[in-house]
C-alpha cells in the first residue's frame, strides 16, 4: 500500500503520476494503493459488468465500466464497477469515450477484497453519492452480503438468498437476488 509522501500532495500532482497495478486512489491528500483482486471479487465483478450491460447497454440507457478511474469532489477513486447512464458518459470530440471521467458515476459498486477496509470503501461510496451518484452497493462475498447506499436515505442490508436487490430506476430491468450473485461464485 503507498502512503502518501511527507508533504500534501494535491490532486492535480496526483493526476500526473504514473499508473501503478493495482491502481491508486487519492483521497483527502493521501495516496492509497487498491488490494491486487482476487478470485471472488474478480468472478463477480466480471459477471456483474456482463449482466448489467446485457440489459441497459444495447438499449442505450447505460453502460457498466470495470475499475473506472473517476475524478471528482477533490478524490479520484478507482470503484471496482462504475455505471454511467448513456447520457453522462464523457465522449471525446470524435464521440468516442473519453479516457477521462471527471464526473461521478450514476451508480457505484465496490466488492470487498478479504485484505480491504470496509470504511474505507464505504467513504468512498458516501463521497460518490455526496457528488451525484443515484446508487451505491458495497457486496461482500465472504458474508453473503449486500449493502445498499441511496442518497440521503438509510442504509440497507441484504443477507437472504432470495432477496431481490434495488437497483437504480435506469436499471429496473436488472433482476438480481444475493444467490444469483454467489451462483456467479460457482460457475
Amino acid at each position: 500500500m503507498l502512503q502518501a509522501p511527507s508533504k500534501t500532495l494535491k490532486l492535480a500532482e496526483f493526476l500526473q503520476l504514473p499508473e501503478t497495478k493495482p491502481a491508486s486512489e487519492y483521497i483527502a491528500g493521501q495516496i492509497i494503493q487498491k488490494p491486487l483482486p482476487q478470485g471472488k471479487h474478480s468472478a463477480i465483478q466480471g459477471e456483474f459488468v456482463s449482466a448489467v450491460n446485457g440489459i441497459v447497454k444495447p438499449k442505450r440507457i447505460a453502460r457498466a465500466f470495470p475499475e473506472l478511474w473517476c475524478t471528482f469532489g477533490g478524490h479520484s477513486t478507482v470503484p471496482d464497477i462504475a455505471v454511467f447512464t448513456w447520457s453522462r458518459i464523457p465522449r471525446d470530440q470524435d464521440g468516442e469515450i473519453s479516457n477521462i471521467f471527471p464526473i461521478s458515476p450514476d451508480w457505484t459498486i465496490e466488492i470487498l477484497s478479504p485484505d480491504q477496509s470496509q470504511t474505507k470503501v464505504t467513504k468512498n461510496i458516501l463521497h460518490c453519492l455526496k457528488h451525484g451518484t443515484q446508487m451505491g452497493w458495497l457486496i461482500d462475498p465472504d458474508e453473503q452480503t449486500v449493502f445498499v447506499y441511496r442518497s440521503k436515505q438509510e442504509a440497507e442490508v441484504f443477507d437472504g438468498p432470495d432477496e431481490m436487490l434495488p437497483a437504480p430506476s435506469f436499471a429496473s430491468e436488472l433482476h438480481l437476488t444475493i444467490k444469483d450473485l454467489l451462483a456467479w461464485l460457482l460457475e
